[in-house]
C-alpha cells in the first residue's frame, strides 16, 4: 500500500472513530433525556392523583383529574384486587407491571404487553401518620415515539458517520496528494542524478518553504550542491596533481633517458634528478598530511604554547629564509599564552611568514604582530607586496589553488598551493580562524585568532 493511501486511510479511520464516539454520546444523552422527559411525566400525574384521591370503604378510588389520554392508570387494592382504571384502559384487568406489584417504594421499569411497549411507575400508597398500605398505583405511557426517535437518529447518525468518513477519504486523499507531490519530484530528480550523473539539478519547490516537505527538499537541494561542491573539488583536485606531477616526472624522464644516451653519469642531470624527488616527496608529504587530517587521524597535543617566544623562534629561522632581501620587524607584540599543539602552530607561522618572504618583492617589508582582543589571541603577518586579487579571496585556502595574476609560483618549484589548506585546518582544530585581507599593490595581511588560556591545559592528546 502506498504512503499516499496509507495516510488517507489513518485519516478517514481518524474521522470515523471521532464521529463514533460523537454519536454514542448524542445517542446516549437523547435516549436519557427522552426517558427522563417520560419519567417526569409520569411522576407529575402520579404527585395529582395521590393528592386528589380519596380513602372510602371500598378503598381508594381515581379521582377525576384531566390527565393526557397517554397515560394510563391503574388502581390495585391491597388484596391484589383492580379497584379501578382509567377510561382508556377500562376492560384490561392485568397489571401494567406485574413483577412491581411488591414493591414497597416508587420503581419504574420498561415492560411490553403484547406490541405495546410501555414505560410504567409504580407507586404504593400508604397513610401518612400511620404508614399503613392502603393500595398500589401504576401509571404507564406508551415509549414508541421514544423509540422511534431513536431509531431515526441512529439511522441519522450512520448515514453522517458514512458520508463524513468518505468526503474524509477524499479529502485526505487529495490533500495528501497534494503534499506528498513536491516528493515525487524529489524522487524523479534523485534518478535523474543517478542515471545522468548531473549533480547540478535541484529540485522546483513552490509551497511554503517552513513546512516540512519544504524543509526536506531545501536540505536536499542543500546536501545537491554540498555533493556538487565536493565532486567539483574531487576533479580539480585530481586535475591539480595530474599537472603537479607531470612536470617533475618529465623532468626526471628527460634527464635518465639523456643520462642513457649519453651513456655516463651526469652531475647536473643527477642533482636535478634529485631536486624534482624531493619535490614530490614534499608534494606527497603533504597531500598525506591533509588526507589524515580530513580523516581525523593526526592528534593535537594540548599543551601550554607561549606564543611570543614561538613567533621569536619562526622569526629567527625565517632571517635565513629573507637573506636580507625582505626586511622582517615586529609590530604590536605582547606575551600570549595558548593552549594547543606547539609543532603544529609552529608550521602555520612558518608557512604564513614564508609566504609573506616569497610573495613580498625585494626592499619590500614583512611586519608580525601579537596581541590579545577580548580573550583570543591575535597574530597578523602583514606584507608590503603586490596583494592578492578580491576575486581570489574566498579560494585562498582550497588545495592547490593560487593567485596566479599577483603571487606568482617562485621560479624555484618549491611551492604546491597546500600550505594555506593545512594551516587552515590547522588553526580551525584549535578552535580558532584565520582570515585574509588583501589590497592589489598595496599588500596582504594574514590574521590568526586563538583561544587565549583560560584554565590549565588537558594533558591528553586530542584527535581531531
Amino acid at each position: 500500500m502506498s504512503l499516499r493511501a496509507r495516510l488517507a486511510l489513518l485519516y478517514t479511520s481518524i474521522v470515523g472513530g471521532i464521529l463514533f464516539l460523537f454519536g454514542m454520546v448524542v445517542y446516549t444523552s437523547v435516549s436519557i433525556t427522552l426517558t427522563n422527559h417520560i419519567d417526569d411525566t409520569l411522576a407529575w400525574a402520579a404527585t395529582q392523583i395521590i393528592n386528589s384521591a380519596r380513602v372510602g370503604s371500598v378503598g381508594v378510588t381515581l379521582p377525576e383529574i384531566d390527565l393526557s389520554t397517554d397515560i394510563y392508570i391503574q388502581m390495585w387494592g391491597v388484596n391484589g384486587q383492580l379497584e379501578s382504571a382509567s377510561p382508556n384502559i377500562e376492560g384490561f384487568n392485568f397489571p401494567l407491571d406485574i413483577k412491581s406489584l411488591r414493591e414497597n417504594k416508587p420503581v419504574y421499569r420498561d415492560n411490553s404487553i403484547g406490541n405495546a411497549r410501555l414505560r410504567v411507575l409504580t407507586v404504593p400508597l400508604v397513610i401518612r401518620h400511620n404508614n399503613r398500605p392502603i393500595g398500589l398505583l401504576q401509571l404507564a405511557t406508551s415509549v414508541d415515539m421514544v423509540q422511534t426517535t431513536q431509531d431515526i437518529l441512529l439511522w441519522v447518525l450512520f448515514i453522517g458517520a458514512g458520508v463524513s468518513m468518505v468526503i474524509a477519504g477524499l479529502g485526505g486523499w487529495f490533500s495528501t496528494t497534494q503534499a506528498l507531490s513536491p516528493l515525487e519530484g524529489l524522487t524523479q530528480t534523485a534518478l535523474l542524478i543517478t542515471r545522468a550523473d548531473d549533480l547540478s539539478r535541484r529540485i522546483p519547490y513552490h509551497g511554503q518553504p517552513n513546512d516540512e516537505v519544504g524543509q526536506l527538499i531545501s536540505a536536499f537541494n542543500q546536501t545537491l550542491s554540498r555533493l556538487e561542491n565536493l565532486f567539483n573539488s574531487q576533479r580539480r583536485f585530481l586535475a591539480d596533481v595530474g599537472h603537479e606531477l607531470r612536470t617533475p616526472l618529465t623532468v626526471i624522464k628527460g634527464n635518465v633517458d639523456l643520462m642513457r644516451r649519453m651513456g655516463c653519469s651526469d652531475i647536473e642531470s643527477i642533482l636535478s634528478i634529485d631536486s624534482e624527488v624531493d619535490r614530490l616527496s614534499r608534494l606527497v608529504g603533504d597531500l598525506l598530511l591533509l588526507a589524515q587530517a580530513e580523516s581525523g587521524k593526526i592528534p593535537l597535543a594540548q599543551e601550554l604554547v607561549e606564543m611570543d617566544s614561538l613567533l621569536l623562534d619562526v622569526l629567527s629561522q625565517m632571517q635565513i629564509l629573507a637573506k636580507g632581501r625582505v626586511n622582517l620587524s615586529i609590530g604590536d607584540f605582547d606575551q600570549v599564552q595558548v593552549c594547543g599543539d606547539r609543532d603544529r602552530l609552529k608550521q602555520v607561522m612558518v608557512n604564513l611568514i614564508g609566504n609573506a618572504i616569497k610573495y613580498t618583492p625585494p626592499g619590500g617589508k614583512v611586519i608580525i604582530g601579537l596581541g590579545k582582543i577580548d580573550e583570543m589571541a591575535r597574530i597578523t603577518v602583514s606584507d608590503n607586496g603586490p596583494g592578492i586579487p578580491q576575486e581570489d579571496l574566498p579560494y585562498i585556502f582550497e588545495r592547490f589553488y593560487r593567485a596566479e595574476k599577483s603571487r606568482t609560483r617562485r621560479g624555484d618549484g618549491k611551492g604546491f598551493g597546500l600550505g594555506l589548506s593545512i594551516a587552515y585546518w590547522i588553526v580551525r582544530n584549535h578552535g580558532g580562524q584565520i582570515e585574509v585581507s588583501s589590497t592589489a599593490a598595496k599588500g596582504t595581511t594574514f590574521c590568526v585568532i586563538l583561544p587565549l588560556v583560560t584554565n590549565n591545559c588537558p594533558k591528553k592528546n586530542k584527535m581531531t
